[in-house]
Formats: C-alpha cells, structure tokens, sequence
C-alpha cells in the first residue's frame, strides 16, 4: 500500500467516526436518565444503568405503526406526484412553443426562489376554508404538519419526533428512543438494498 492511499483510508477512517460519533451518542443517551444526560461532566459517556423505560413510554405515547404508514403515504404520494408534474411541465417548456410559455417559466423560478415561509398564512388559509386540517391531505415534510396538524394521528413520523419536544423542558432520552425506533425501518432497508444503493451512487455521476 502507498502512502496516498494510507492518506486516503485514514481521512476515509476519521470521517466514519466523526458520523457515526452522533449516531452512538444516540443510542447512549436513549437509555441513560434524565439526569444523566444533563450532566455537566463530559466523561459519562455511558450510562450508570442501562435503562428500557424510555423505549416503553415512547411506544405507549406514539403509535410508530400509525406514523411509518404516514410516512410512506407522504413519500410516495410526493414522489409520483412530483414526477408526474415535473415530467409534464418539463415536456411542455422545454418541447412545445405555446403563448405566455416565458411568463409560466418564469413564474415557477420566481417561486422556487422565493422561501417557502412567505406561502404559510394563504396556505393555511386555503386549507382551513377547505376543512382539511388535522387530514393526511396538508402532508409536506416537517414544519407544515406541524402548523395544521395538531393530532398525532395525521402526522409523518418527522412531525411526531419533533412535538416530543416540550416548550421549555425536553426529555432527551425519550427523544433519542424515539429516533432511535425512527430510524430501525431506514437502517433495515439500507441492509437489504445496500448492493443497489451503491449501484446507484456510483452510476449516478458520483463516480471519482
């Protein structure tokens, strides 16, 4: 072995600790106490005693089933409606010649370019006045169903996550059991597809 490919596998060997750094710290911390993890030594890594009640307070406050059905109706719901519309106004602006074809153009990049913030009051609105709060019909990723969903029931699990999240006190071990539990169903898959996950970045452009 060369010396710029030692070079190589040791920044490729730090980076993996540095992202897997979060990821371990989550798993600590969801079975550590309340008090363990507001603890101001930085040494507790590791929990005096390794502790499940947090994993059966989230399961009894969350219904994950519930939540990962929700989840896979926004992402396939979003994704074939994205790709039905984008495929089609991309055809039309890009093939056709028809009237007022610049002023379409340009009004969807002045929309691309403006935050999506600015659309949240005539939004709520509209979505008010059609009686879809509180529906899996207003589903977008995290802050939107936050403001017109209230009940966990219509909620994706990013949503879910984000209300365990108390005002002015947080309870970061249930939290951390929480996404740990989120995240069983993405590690699962990425074991079982992760030949074609590898395909797909190094035929996608990413190749070096």
């Amino acid at each position: 072995m060369n010396k710029a490919n030692t070079v190589v596998y040791i920044v490729l060997a730090i980076g993996t600790v540095i992202m897997l750094v979060p990821f371990i710290w989550m798993i600590l911390t969801a079975f550590k106490s309340a008090t363990e993890v507001t603890h101001k030594d930085p040494f507790v890594i590791f929990p005096a005693v390794w502790r499940t009640e947090c994993f059966s307070n989230v399961l009894r406050k969350m219904d994950f089933v519930k939540l990962y059905l929700n989840t896979i109706i926004l992402i396939v719901g979003r994704v074939v409606c994205a790709v039905l519309t984008a495929t089609m106004a991309g055809y039309a602006l890009g093939r056709l010649n028809f009237k007022g074809k610049k002023l379409c153009l340009s009004l969807i990049m002045l929309q691309m370019m403006v935050p999506s913030q600015i659309f949240i009051i005539p939004q709520y609105l509209m979505i008010s006045k059609m009686g879809t709060i509180n529906t899996m019909f207003a589903f977008k990723d995290l802050m939107w169903p936050l403001i017109v969903n209230s009940e966990q029931s219509t909620m994706p699990l990013s949503a879910a996550l984000a209300k365990l999240q108390g005002t002015f006190v947080a309870n970061y071990p249930e939290l951390m059991a929480a996404s740990l539990l989120a995240c069983i169903p993405m590690i699962v898959l990425y074991v079982i597809f992760q030949k074609q996950f590898i395909e797909g970045i190094a035929t996608s452009g990413g190749k070096l």
